[in-house]
């Protein structure tokens, strides 16, 4: 797989996970206590994600 297959293929699923958060943040926001800890998990491996995201694009352009 290119480094550009990569790097669309994670952003593709970071922003699945992100979509994926947005009931448990709603949810949270009424008073689901349970909602709340779903969600900040789930925002913890958008953060993980994300960092991964970061190193693969730096490797994708310094190999440009």
């Amino acid at each position: 797989m290119s480094q550009t297959d990569n790097l669309i293929s994670q952003w593709e699923e970071l922003r699945v996970l992100v979509e994926s958060l947005n009931l448990d943040i709603v949810k949270n926001a009424n008073g689901n206590r349970s909602a709340g800890v779903r969600a900040r998990r789930g925002l913890r491996d958008v953060k993980k994600q994300a960092a991964a995201l970061v190193k693969v694009s730096l490797e994708s352009d310094k190999a440009r």
